[in-house]
Formats: C-alpha cells, structure tokens, sequence
C-alpha cells in the first residue's frame, strides 16, 4: 500500500466532508446567528461529541485497532469475525444504558457543562431539551468507530473517511427545508444530528459485509481479545478524558462569558479542524495500522521510518495550514459566516479565537502523529501520564489568559497546551529509543521555514484591507478566497520546489 496515496485518498474524502461541514456552519451562522439557540445547541452537541471523542474515537480506537491489527496478521479471519462479535454485542449492551442515562440526567449533565447558563432558564431549559434529542448520538457513532477501526485495519480508509458527509448533507437539508416546522427553529439541528447518526452507521454496514466481518450478537465476557481491549481502554479513557476535559473547563470557563462566546468558539475551532481533520486525523488513522503491524512483526527499522515520514509530512503541511489561518483569518471567517444574524462584531470576535487556535494548530495535529506510536505499541500509559501534566498546564494557561483576552484566551490556552504535548510526547520517544530520527532534519527545516515566509507575506499584501471583506458579497468573497488559496499554495509549493523539495522524496509503501 503507498501511504501517500492512502492519505491523499483520506485527506480527499476528509476535504468533501469538511466543506460540507463549512456549508452547514454558514447556514446555521446564516439562520441562527451567534445567540442563546446557538448557544444551547453548540453545548448539546458537544456533550455526546466529547463521549463520541473519549469512547470511541478515542479511548476505543486506540485499544482496538493494534489488537485487531495483530489478530489479522497472527490469526484466522473467524477468530478475527468472533473477536469483532464479542466487543461489538458488549459496547452495543454499554452504549443502551449511557444513552438511556444521559438522557435521564440530561439537566444534571447541562449544569455541570454550563453552570453559567443557570442564570437564564430558557437558555438552560431549551439546552436540557436538545440534548435529550442529541444524546443517542454516542450511540450509533460508537458502533461507526468500531466499524471504522475494522475497516481502516484491512485498508479501507476512504470508507470511514467519507462517513461523516452524512452528517454534514443531514445537517444541511435539516436547516434548508425542516427549520421552520419547529419551535425553537434550532431544535431542527438537535435532530439532523440523531438522523445524520443513523446514516452513518447505514452507510458503513455494506462495506463490512464485503470484508466479511458484520457483526453479530455474541456475547463472551471471558474473551481473551475482548479483557485485552479492555485493559488498554481503562487507561486510554482516562488519557482521552484528559484533553476532553480541558475542552469542556473551556465551555464552562465561555458560559459565564458574554452571550455569543461559546459560538465564537464553535466556528473558530470549526476553522481549525479543516487541517486538522484532514492532516491530522488522515495521518493518525493510516499511521496506527501500518505502526501496530510493524511492531507486531518486531521490524523496528521499518517503525522509526515511518514515524519519521509522518513528521516530516506533518511540518510540511500543517506549518503554512497555521501561517494562512493566522494571516487569512478575517476573510475566512466573513467569507464563511458573515450572512444574515452573523454581524459584523461576530467576525471580529471570531476572528480572534481562530488567530490564537492557529498557534497550536501544528502541536495539535503533531500529536495525532505522535500519539500512535505509543498506542501501537500498546503503551497507553505514558501518553496518559503526558495529558495529565498537559491538562493542568492548560488549566493553568486558562486563568492566564481569559480575563485579559476572553474567549480568545481559552483557544490560545488550548493551542499551547497543545505544543506541550506534542513536545513531551517527542521528547519520551526519542529517550527511549522508540524513534530515530532519519538525517536531514536542520535543511529540511530551513527550507520549510523559508518557503512558509515568502507565502506569508505574499498572502498579506495580497489580502488587502480586512475591512473590505466584511462589505463584499458572497460570490465576490469567495472568488477572492480561492484566489488568495491559489495564490498562496502555489507561492508555497513552488518554493519548496526550488529549495529541492520533491513528492516523490515522500512517497512509501508498506504491506498491510
């Protein structure tokens, strides 16, 4: 399998997705603006989200895939299908009750998230009665993790890739055509995320059915893979927890900030996981795979190798990603969102809290790289120990910076904390002999960080007055947009060009 090619297929289906994610935020923005339904709806979404990113993409993934990686390449397909069996009957029988819990406590689970938004009862009121309509979200997004992992384990990545344009398209034709049936209109988002849960599930099912291993009930509480998971699970939930929870202290720290603060957030951090999603996730999800199957054949040649290509494709995409986020960030963001209730100050305060994200967008997307070469490894418990030391580092950077910069101060706070993670992450493998790095690294850098200057600056004079993009139409701003896009890619690509940076130099294959 060529891994950039893996990636380029990942990253293409990620980017169908996250444009459509951008539609879906540009309507709601449009139709809803940034007020107390938005509010509500942002906190009800995030709560099955952050169990979603804890569960299942998280702590499940983790503990998951290496093992399923070594149960294909060490033992049959039927003890692979019966291993698939008996983790998918007991998280299906685990999910039931969270979901029947959540929905039950749904105003205890409101207060602890938003405490500041006791002070306003129809804004608590209308968040306790979306929730109750997102929670079984967790779900039915589980059971797409659990299928996701099994997929990408035999070299399916653009299906579990693709998966998340069903919530987006679900999202998009909700907002378009079902929001004036309801009342509050916003309560039509709450169920675009229950219908677009059910999609994505639906959509997965004929692609496992192809590689033989759809799910049946069998429930074994004594199966050795199934204790296996779950040891590695305990640890992964709490490191996962860790950095989810440093997310929500942020909705908690925003819910007592001026209304409008936790949706400036939102669409910020919306910005933010178009790289991330793409670069990141894309990396992470080709990486775990391909690392657990060279650790489980003992080629530690191989395994620093590739963890080496994962850094070096890591910097050499994610560093101008942050640079143009930064420079670009006010027509970005009005471009995107500056439509009907989005106003003028909406951008503004935005705009903000997308500059700060944008200085940890390479510590956010390097831990993604990193991070698997432990959970390959089955090591789970020295990233755990690294997020605890990170979470309180952050939580520190909080009350830093909050009251001098609000919301943006949360997202600069997240950003850092971010950068140390990744670099205490490094610092552990390379101390223990886990990665060496390949030779080149100090030319590599410099050329990097020459080709990231001159598309800085040719974006900043080509960008113009900020002012200007908040008083042209759609059409005129995203022509400008993709000019400036263009512009900038270019300007970028054709340096490393000259400073003798080639594709091919990352191509690579691996056997899967």
């Amino acid at each position: 399998m060529n891994l950039l090619k893996a990636l380029a297929a990942i990253g293409s289906m990620t980017f169908i997705s996250r444009v459509l994610g951008f539609v879906r935020d540009t309507l709601i923005a449009r139709i809803f603006g940034a007020g107390i339904y938005t509010d509500a709806f942002f906190v009800a979404f995030k709560i099955p989200n952050l169990l979603r990113r804890i569960s299942a993409e998280g702590a499940f993934s983790q503990a998951f895939v290496p093992i399923l990686a070594e149960y294909k390449n060490q033992r049959t397909h039927e003890e692979t299908h019966l291993l698939i069996n008996h983790v998918a009957s007991l998280m299906g029988l685990f999910l039931v009750l969270v979901t029947i819990i959540g929905m039950l406590a749904a105003p205890w689970v409101v207060y602890v998230s938003a405490p500041g938004f006791t002070v306003d009862k129809a804004k608590f009121d209308i968040t306790v009665e979306l929730l109750r309509i997102t929670f079984p979200y967790i779900f039915f997004i589980s059971l797409v993790s659990l299928a996701g992992g099994a997929l990408n384990t035999y070299g399916r990545f653009s299906v579990p890739a693709f998966t998340p344009v069903w919530l987006n398209l679900t999202f998009i034709v909700a907002a378009l055509f079902f929001a004036p049936y309801f009342d509050p209109p916003v309560k039509v988002l709450a169920w675009a995320v229950f219908f677009g849960g059910v999609l994505q599930l639906a959509y997965q099912i004929p692609y496992l059915r192809e590689i033989g291993l759809i799910p049946t009930f069998s429930l074994n509480l004594h199966d050795e893979g199934v204790w296996r998971i779950l040891k590695l699970m305990g640890p992964a939930i709490f490191g996962v927890s860790i950095a989810q929870i440093s997310l929500l202290i942020n909705t908690i720290f925003a819910s007592f900030m001026v209304t409008g603060s936790v949706s400036w957030l939102y669409y910020a951090d919306r910005l933010m996981e178009f790289p991330t999603g793409i670069l990141g996730v894309g990396l992470g999800t080709i990486l775990l795979p391909s690392l657990s199957k060279s650790f489980a054949d003992r080629t530690d040649g191989e395994y620093s190798e590739l963890l080496d290509w994962g850094l070096r494709l890591t910097f050499i995409l994610a560093l101008p990603a942050a640079v143009a986020l930064a420079v670009l960030s006010i027509p970005l963001v009005a471009s995107l969102f500056h439509y009907g209730a989005f106003t003028a100050h909406d951008v503004m305060m935005t705009r903000q809290a997308l500059m700060a994200y944008s200085l940890g967008l390479l510590g956010l997307i390097l831990v993604k790289v990193l991070a698997p070469a432990f959970y390959s490894r089955q090591d789970i418990k020295t990233p755990v120990k690294i997020a605890i030391v990170t979470l309180l580092a952050t939580q520190l950077m909080n009350l830093m910076f909050f009251k001098p910069f609000q919301h943006a101060g949360l997202a600069l706070a997240i950003g850092l904390g971010a950068c140390m993670n990744a670099s205490v992450l490094y610092y552990y493998l390379r101390k223990a002999g886990i990665y060496q790095p390949q030779p080149g690294w100090t030319k590599f850098l410099a050329k990097l960080l020459f080709a990231v200057s001159v598309m800085a600056l040719v974006l900043f004079y080509a960008m113009g007055d900020g002012q200007l993009w908040l008083e042209y139409r759609l059409v005129s701003k995203l022509l400008h947009l993709t000019g400036l896009m263009l512009l900038g890619s270019s300007v970028y690509f054709a340096s490393l060009w000259l400073m003798g940076i080639r594709v091919k130099d990352f191509m690579r294959r691996v056997a899967i």
